[in-house]
This record gives C-alpha cells, structure tokens and sequence, in this order.
C-alpha cells in the first residue's frame, strides 16, 4: 500500500493512468484500494478531484479496451488450443457466448465491481466478438461509475479522517 502511495504522490497522475491499464489488463495490483487512495488524495489536496477521475475513467477504459482486442485476437485460438486444460471446452464456450449476447453489455458495467470478474468480462466480449460500439459503450459507462464511485468513497474517508 505504500508503494502504491509513494508511486501516485512520485508520479501523479501518469501512475493511476498506467497502474489502472496495467490492473485492468490482469496485473495484480489491487486496483479498488489505489482508488481509494486517490479519492484521499484529492481531499488531501495531492490530486485535483474531477482530474483525478478523468485520468482514472481514461487509465480504465484504455486497460478494458486492451483486454477486449487481445480476447478478439487471441482468445479463441488460446482457448480452442489450451480450453481443455482448464475446464473451457467447446460446449461450455458456447454457453458462455450465448450468455454474453444476451447480458454481457449489462455484465460490463456490473462486473467492473467485481475483483477479477471485470478482467474475465472483457476478455470473454472480445472472444464472444461482442460489437465495438456496444462494448466501448458499455464498458466506459462501468469505467466512468467505477472511478467515480471509488475515489468519491476515499475523499469521504479523507473527511472522516
């Protein structure tokens, strides 16, 4: 958690934008409590509010945007090639596709609240070749309420404190 504070306070804004692509993209970095910690910031006076949230909105759709065309490019030939191996075979696929098309815009912006389903979200409407506008769509809505909403909780907290 220090790290991650001496990094924002180092850095700036330049490291929520590259740490919220890098979270997004699957590197473990533990993306709610950065957030949190820039929502305190901004209470604290290091980071400007509505700045700190258009930088996070951008750092998480670039990440959601990445995720979505390495799932459009890559995913199904990984997954018809390794699927098997971890439990990801044809049938269940076609499972997980028919249930994108009916819910997975919907899925973007709720699962973006969920650690580790977002990640998963992303990869799986690239792979479901889910439309572009409609995913970019989607997933900035569940951007923009993500950042918003954690970095509004760490500047109510930096009130409290």
């Amino acid at each position: 958690m220090e790290q991650i504070e001496e990094f924002i306070t180092g850095y700036g804004y330049i490291a929520i934008f590259l740490m919220l692509v890098l979270g997004i993209v699957g590197l473990p970095i533990p993306d709610e409590v950065m957030m949190t910690i820039v929502g305190f910031f901004t209470h604290t006076g290091i980071l400007n509010y509505p700045l700190a949230i258009i930088v996070s909105f951008f750092g998480a759709l670039v990440g959601m945007m990445i995720s979505y065309l390495i799932g459009r490019k890559a995913g199904r030939p990984f997954i018809d090639k390794f699927g098997k191996w971890i439990g990801l075979k044809e049938k269940r696929m076609l499972k997980v596709e028919n249930w994108l098309k009916k819910y997975g815009p919907y899925s973007l912006i709720f699962g973006y609240f969920i650690p580790g389903i977002r990640h998963v979200t992303c990869y799986f409407s690239g792979i479901g070749k889910m439309e572009l506008k409609t995913y970019t769509l989607f997933a900035a809505i569940g951007a923009f309420l993500w950042s918003f909403i954690f970095i509004t909780i760490g500047r109510m907290l930096g009130i409290l404190y």
